[in-house]
């Protein structure tokens, strides 16, 4: 993650990548953000966003982790107040799908990341990985903060993040 955000020089860029990655977007969200979702703060740990998500997830209004929160207002500089898409194209729409597997691609070989790895939806993954083995957040919070309706589906960060489970896996692998 470190090496991807630090090949990035574009401010709107580097608050997409922070907002994919920090709070589990797909590549078709940010598609749905505009200016009016976004509300600062009196300091950047109370921004908020209204986050819209896609194939049946949870949205809502999300404060916005301060990292994630610090790339948007330097965003928000250069951007402007001009009401629409949050993260505009060049024409003036919101970046589509397309282009943000195109950014992340280029990014990817940027900062030497396996072509393989090379998709947006690596950073939801990254992101309840790290929220397991890094800060030890409970399931509840992992769920929360990737917006999964489906307890289930955050269970396999949580087992994949187990010490216990890769121990076992070593122990049983040879078992006859």
């Amino acid at each position: 993650k470190d090496a991807f955000l630090a090949v990035i020089k574009s401010p709107r860029d580097k608050a997409l990548f922070r907002l994919l990655y920090h709070h589990g977007l797909r590549a078709s969200e940010p598609a749905l953000l505009d200016l009016a979702d976004y509300r600062r703060g009196e300091s950047m740990d109370m921004d908020m966003l209204r986050i819209r998500r896609l194939k049946g997830s949870v949205g809502g209004d999300t404060r916005l982790v301060n990292a994630c929160a610090q790339a948007m207002r330097a965003w928000l500089k250069v951007r402007g107040n001009a009401p629409g898409p949050l993260f505009p194209s060049r024409k003036h729409r919101p970046l589509g799908r397309q282009q943000i597997f195109r950014l992340m691609r280029r990014y990817c070989e940027l900062a030497r990341i396996p072509r393989e790895k090379a998709h947006p939806h690596a950073w939801k993954h990254t992101c309840g990985m790290h929220m397991c083995n890094e800060r030890h957040e409970s399931v509840l919070d992992v769920q929360a903060q990737l917006g999964h309706v489906n307890l289930a589906n955050t269970m396999v960060y949580v087992r994949l993040a187990d010490p216990a489970h890769e121990a076992r896996a070593r122990r049983l692998r040879d078992w006859k």
